[in-house]
């Protein structure tokens, strides 16, 4: 007992505050990125690359699954995080700021501009370039949420919550579309057998939703072992199999709100009725009535809300920056000048910095003009046009599609300093518009 008040108190408890802070996760991912950075420009950068290019082999039998490092961390490791954007969005869809038309057609609309004009823009610059220069036009067109949140949060109350609202419905879009123009532009050499068979998958898991069935093994099993291998070796990108996963976990609970308050009295009166314990442990009975409780909150806890509430912290703070470690790295060479001077470097980070402003900013402006929607609650123009600013911030999102879009090693470098400067200037610049255009809210 006298050690663990220490712990408790010295490791447990900040660790815990840190990573309930809202501005954590950004802090942790940028962290990751600048040491990529970093490494990648020093002498350890061959070594350090070469982490990523050992293989690692699952096989049985005839079955083989044998990749890269960096290919199981943006082909598996990722697939958790857009299964965790995937439930997010079901969640606002069914019970958040999805779930009503009116309130959802601000961010939709705004989300579908700031993708339409960043991937224009990109495409006219690249239009007469190579092939494979052009191909790179999904990359400027979703933000990173983590990171343009933990901007937004930096403000505190100086900024109404309707626009962190706002911000993470816009963001959870931007997502889904990213998805989307991965799944219908970024895939090849598709496997319909192995395809078939993880949409058998994906139709069990729908059925056991269907007929009550709460267990997250059950979909834990079917998701990974089922749909996502399935998606892995069908020429789909695995990915698009962990959203559509997310979108046949079940969202209601099986106990209701009065049940559960009424059986809530009852267990802590029996609890209460119990012998007390003399010692530091409980008596049986008292364990019974605790593992009642247990099972009844559970129960009272839908299982979409419960799965994203356990992988939450995971994806913001191990897959994300690893994520970040083995994609963020850029070595700087003397041709930096040639680099920064190419149309993909260019087409990039103007569709991030100017045309995702645009996009969101002119779509939101036109739309509360016409008198279709309204600017969110206690939000002001120049506080949106900061937000539009921030949705400019692309990195993780943006540096996933560069890897998708260019097989050719200084495509994805001019893509990725491309991504980073505007990024960073994204931000500076949207913080900055609100921080002084904000004032204190109630």
């Amino acid at each position: 007992m006298m050690i663990q008040k220490p712990i408790d108190k010295w490791v447990v408890e900040p660790v815990s505050k840190f990573m309930s802070n809202s501005i954590a996760s950004g802090l942790v991912l940028f962290l990751a990125a600048i040491v990529a950075i970093v490494i990648s420009n020093t002498s350890l950068a061959h070594a350090f690359h070469s982490i990523f290019e050992h293989h690692f082999v699952i096989a049985y039998d005839s079955f083989k699954l044998d990749y890269n490092l960096h290919h199981w961390i943006n082909d598996g490791l990722m697939s958790i995080f857009f299964f965790v954007v995937g439930l997010e969005l079901k969640r606002e869809m069914i019970a958040g700021e999805l779930s009503k038309p009116k309130q959802a057609m601000l961010p939709i609309f705004a989300a579908i501009g700031g993708m339409i004009v960043p991937g224009a823009i990109y495409y006219f610059i690249n239009s007469h370039s190579t092939t494979e220069s052009a191909n790179g036009w999904g990359i400027p067109m979703a933000t990173d949420i983590a990171f343009a949140l933990g901007v937004l949060y930096l403000l505190g109350d100086k900024v109404p919550n309707s626009i962190k609202v706002f911000l993470t419905a816009l963001a959870i879009i931007d997502d889904l579309g990213a998805v989307l123009v991965i799944a219908f532009f970024y895939t090849s050499d598709i496997s319909l057998i192995n395809l078939l068979v993880g949409g058998i998958f994906l139709g069990i898991m729908y059925l056991g939703n269907r007929i009550g069935i709460r267990n997250t093994l059950f979909y834990g099993i079917l998701g990974i072992g089922g749909v996502w291998l399935a998606f892995l070796t069908s020429g789909v990108h695995s990915t698009i199999a962990a959203v559509l996963v997310a979108f046949v976990i079940p969202v209601d609970v099986k106990i209701k709100e009065k049940e559960y308050i009424n059986k809530m009295k009852e267990l802590i009166n029996d609890f209460d009725n119990c012998t007390p314990s003399t010692v530091t442990t409980i008596t049986d009975d008292q364990q019974k009535v605790l593992m009642e409780i247990e099972k009844y909150t559970n129960a009272a806890i839908t299982p979409l809300q419960r799965i994203e509430h356990l992988l939450h912290p995971t994806v913001a703070f191990v897959i994300m920056p690893i994520f970040a470690l083995a994609n963020a790295g850029v070595t700087f060479s003397g041709e930096l000048s040639a680099t920064l001077h190419s149309p993909v470097t260019i087409g990039v980070f103007l569709g991030l910095l100017i045309g995702k402003c645009v996009g969101v900013f002119g779509t939101i402006f036109i739309l509360t003009k016409l008198k279709i929607v309204s600017v969110p609650t206690n939000a002001t123009y120049t506080q949106m046009l900061g937000v539009s600013f921030l949705a400019g911030i692309g990195f993780t999102m943006s540096l996933f599609v560069t890897t998708l879009a260019f097989k050719e090693m200084h495509y994805q470098v001019e893509s990725k300093i491309g991504i980073l400067t505007a990024s960073t200037i994204a931000g500076i610049i949207g913080y900055t518009i609100l921080r002084f255009s904000s004032k204190k809210t109630a």
